[in-house]
C-alpha cells in the first residue's frame, strides 16, 4: 500500500469547486476534542459567520456534519409528519429529490411542475396552493443545479407566507453565489453545501430555521423519524447557553475548514462576492458564444455560478470529450442530469472556481478539443 497523492485538477463542475490552499491548510492544523473549550468558541464563530452569509438573525443556524442531501432530509423529517400535505416545485433533478423525501416522510407531496431550463412558475404555485389550502409548507430549489436556472426565491416565499405555509428553500448552489436573503424573503427552513460557492470540501451542510420553523417542530405530534437529524437533539449541542449537551463527535478539521471559507467570503464581502460571480459568468458566456456554443437557459433566470451549454450537434461522443478535457487539460466540467444527459454540459463558476484564469483555462480547452 502507499500514500495517494491527488492529481491537481481544475474544478469547473457543478461541485465540488476549487479549494484555496488557506483552507486546505487550515484544515491540517492540529486536532482538538469536540468539547474542547477552544472548539466550542470556533462553533459560536461559525454561527455567527454563516448568519451573515445567509442574511438571517436565526438562532438555529449552523453546519450539519453531514453533505447538502442530510440538510435537505433534515428540513422534510423536522417539519413534516405523518399525513401533512407539503408543495413541492420540480423544475429539475432536485425539486425530485424533495418530492422523495416528502413521501418518505409519510407525508403528501403536491407537485409544481415547470420545464426542466424553466424558473418555477410562481402563478402555477398560487394556483396550486388555491386548490390545496391544507398545505403545510412550500419547497421549492432557489438555484437548479441540473439546470443552471435560478427561480424567484423572494416571490415564491411571499406567496407562501400568503398562505400561511413554511418554506423550505434548497440553497446548495446559490449560497454565497447569488443574492440570498433568508430574513427578507420569509424563508423558514434553508441548506446548502460546503463545496460550492464556499469553496469548501465537501462534507458540511450549513442550515438555518426560523422561529416559525421551530414552534412546528416543537408542536409536533410524533417523532422525528432520523435520530440524527432531529432538531430537538443537535440543538442542544449547538446551542451554548445552557451547555452543550452531547450529540456527535462533531468533523474537527473540516469545521475548521469552513470556518476559514466564511472567513474568507466576509473578507471579501457578500455583495462583491455576488458581483465576481456575475463578471466570471459574463466572461465565460462571451467566450462560449464566440465559439458558436449556446447556453440552455435565457438571460434573464440564468446561474452566474453554474452555466448550462448546450452539446453542438457533431460531437457524437460528448463523455469521450469531457474525458480528455480532464487527462489532456486537468480540467473537470460536469455531465447533464436526468432529462438533460447527453444533451449539455455544466461548468461550474463557483467560489474560488470564479476567476479569470479558470475562465481562460476553460475556453482554451474547448476550443482545442472541439477543433
Amino acid at each position: 500500500m502507499s500514500v495517494f497523492t491527488p492529481p491537481k485538477r481544475t474544478l469547473m463542475g457543478p461541485g465540488p469547486s476549487d479549494v484555496p490552499e488557506r483552507i486546505l491548510e487550515a484544515m491540517s492544523q492540529p486536532t482538538i476534542g469536540h468539547f474542547d473549550p477552544a472548539f466550542q468558541g470556533l462553533m459560536d464563530d461559525i454561527k455567527g459567520l454563516l448568519k451573515y452569509a445567509f442574511r438571517t438573525e436565526n438562532a438555529l443556524t449552523f453546519p450539519l456534519s453531514a453533505p447538502g442531501s442530510a440538510g435537505m432530509e433534515c428540513c422534510f423529517v423536522n417539519l413534516l409528519e405523518p399525513g401533512d400535505k407539503a408543495v413541492v416545485c420540480r423544475n429539475g433533478v432536485f425539486g425530485g429529490r424533495m418530492i422523495e423525501n416528502v413521501e418518505r416522510c409519510g407525508a403528501i407531496a403536491v407537485v409544481v411542475e415547470s420545464d426542466w431550463g424553466e424558473p418555477v412558475d410562481p402563478g402555477l404555485l398560487e394556483e396550486t396552493l388555491k386548490d390545496h389550502p391544507d398545505a403545510k409548507l412550500v419547497a421549492f430549489v432557489q438555484a437548479e443545479t441540473s439546470t443552471g436556472v435560478s427561480s424567484d426565491a423572494k416571490t415564491l416565499c411571499r406567496i407562501a407566507r400568503e398562505h400561511d405555509c413554511l418554506t423550505v428553500v434548497d440553497a446548495v448552489t446559490s449560497l454565497g453565489g447569488t443574492p440570498l436573503e433568508v430574513d427578507k424573503w420569509g424563508i423558514d427552513a434553508v441548506y446548502s453545501g460546503s463545496q460550492k460557492c464556499l469553496s469548501c470540501p465537501p462534507g458540511l451542510s450549513p442550515v438555518s430555521f426560523s422561529e416559525r420553523a421551530l414552534d412546528a417542530i416543537r408542536n409536533r405530534k410524533t417523532k422525528v423519524q432520523s435520530w440524527f437529524l432531529d432538531l430537538s437533539l443537535v440543538m442542544d449541542y449547538w446551542d451554548g447557553a445552557g451547555g452543550r449537551t452531547y450529540h456527535h463527535t462533531a468533523p474537527v478539521n473540516a469545521m475548521y475548514g469552513l470556518h476559514e471559507s466564511l472567513c474568507i467570503l466576509k473578507e471579501e464581502g457578500l455583495e462583491e462576492a455576488w458581483a465576481r460571480h456575475r463578471t466570471m459568468h459574463e466572461k465565460l458566456r462571451d467566450g462560449l458564444e464566440d465559439m458558436g456554443l449556446e447556453l440552455l437557459v435565457k438571460p434573464d433566470y440564468r446561474l452566474p455560478q453554474l452555466n448550462t451549454v448546450k452539446i453542438p450537434d457533431h460531437v457524437t461522443d460528448e463523455a469521450a470529450l469531457r474525458k480528455r478535457l480532464l487527462e489532456e487539460f486537468n480540467l473537470e466540467i460536469g455531465a447533464g442530469l436526468g432529462a438533460l444527459a447527453g444533451k449539455v454540459w455544466r461548468l461550474g463558476l463557483m467560489g474560488h472556481s470564479a476567476r479569470q484564469e479558470n475562465v481562460e483555462l476553460c475556453l482554451g480547452a474547448l476550443r482545442r478539443v472541439l477543433n
